[in-house]
């Protein structure tokens, strides 16, 4: 019999608001929003001070403020989030090489070869939080467990600043009480409908009638009850080497037409993605590289939460940075234009089974990938990048 893993995921706390809170003592111990100002702002962190008024990730900023007038707003400063970032992953590597990020803030590690001679998996978590602590001066919660799920799910139980362990023989035990919502894959709009099927824990998805599941799943009714009972093969994946894609293109003449850069940004989007899935990766972060005519340069991004491959997705993004900017400079004539992806890794679903769109989405990328690798680049382009000629 095979023996079990020893997966580590380390999820660090709040990460963006922490690292505000540990860089300015003013807003520490205060309610701190990460993200945008505004009607159109979005919450990007909230520090637990803000979590205790219903404040989370991905809200508007302005109900945020409803929530808690007192709260303190502040700009993402990405490029200072992703040198703490290395800083941190760093010390994962001190202790195996097999790290696998999902994002700028959390990880998985497979510390199973080195676990006895480092002391065991309890004694590396602890010393992983410590190095942390010291070092960075920002705590981390840890699950450790026999596979990647259970592991993710137990980080998340004892925050912040917490470490579970779940050993093989516990993971039924722990996995079945809890609610469907804490299964990964299992998004805001899918649970509803397994509810109304009267499953409301794991123990009732597990034991569920697949027949019952079927019409919601599909092909995916198998894996799905099996992550339920914690069964989980999937290996954790060194981070590639490369750390971003991008395509940019000079004008022979300054482009102004607002049409015209809408068709670039799709074209440029569709050829950094097709490149993307070609590696088998997803993107977490999309950047815009803007030059004007006098050669003044602007880049402009956006985090990406789940990771995704797809060049709607991502033009769509794209194309609302360079609008954001325009506002700024409507009649600004460009130079180059660039779309750039980074923040590389395995491509995450947030609702693996119930997103209609994005599976039209991928089947079309899937289409177009095929008929070009069969009949050239240019066998197809996105209708978006046809601009009609003026009349």
């Amino acid at each position: 019999m095979k023996a079990p893993r020893s997966i580590l995921h380390v999820d660090m706390d709040a990460f963006y608001a922490s690292v505000e809170q540990r860089d300015n003592p003013e807003l520490r111990g205060k309610p701190v929003i990460v993200g945008g100002g505004g009607n159109r702002g979005v919450v990007a962190a909230a520090s637990y001070e803000v979590r205790r008024f219903g404040v989370h990730s991905a809200m508007p900023t302005r109900i945020a403020l409803r929530r808690c007038p007192d709260a303190i707003v502040v700009h993402p400063r990405i490029g200072h989030y992703s040198t703490v970032s290395k800083q941190i992953f760093a010390v994962f590597h001190e202790f195996t090489p097999l790290v696998q990020g999902l994002s700028l803030d959390e990880a998985f590690l497979d510390i199973t070869a080195g676990e006895s001679a480092l002391g065991g998996a309890e004694h590396i978590a602890r010393e992983i939080k410590r190095r942390i602590r010291e070092r960075i001066k920002l705590t981390a919660s840890v699950g450790i467990a026999p596979s990647r799920l259970v592991a993710k799910i137990a980080s998340d139980l004892r925050k912040p600043d917490g470490l579970v362990i779940v050993r093989e023989s516990d993971v039924r035990d722990l996995l079945d009480p809890l609610p469907i919502g804490k299964l990964f894959g299992l998004g805001a709009k899918t649970a509803p409908k397994v509810e109304a099927l009267g499953i409301f824990t794991l123990r009732d998805l597990r034991l569920a009638d697949p027949c019952r599941l079927r019409p919601l799943f599909g092909r995916y009714t198998e894996r799905l009850q099996q992550r339920a009972a914690g069964i989980d093969d999937r290996p954790v994946i060194p981070d590639v080497d490369e750390k971003q894609i991008s395509a940019e293109e000079t004008f022979d003449t300054d482009i102004a037409d607002p049409a015209r850069l809408h068709a670039e940004i799709v074209r440029l989007a569709d050829k950094a993605c097709t490149r993307l899935r070609a590696k088998g990766l997803a993107c977490g972060c999309v950047t815009v590289k803007i030059r004007r005519g006098d050669f003044t340069t602007y880049t402009r991004q956006r985090q990406v939460e789940p990771r995704t491959q797809e060049t709607r997705v991502v033009a769509r993004i794209a194309a609302e940075l360079l609008d954001g900017w325009r506002r700024t400079q409507p009649q600004a004539a460009l130079r180059l234009l660039g779309v750039g992806v980074s923040d590389l890794g395995e491509e995450v679903q947030a609702d693996l089974f119930a997103a209609p769109e994005s599976t039209r989405n991928r089947q079309l990328d899937a289409t177009v990938d095929a008929v070009r690798e069969k009949f050239g680049a240019v066998a197809l382009r996105p209708a978006s990048t046809i601009v009609k000629p003026q009349e």
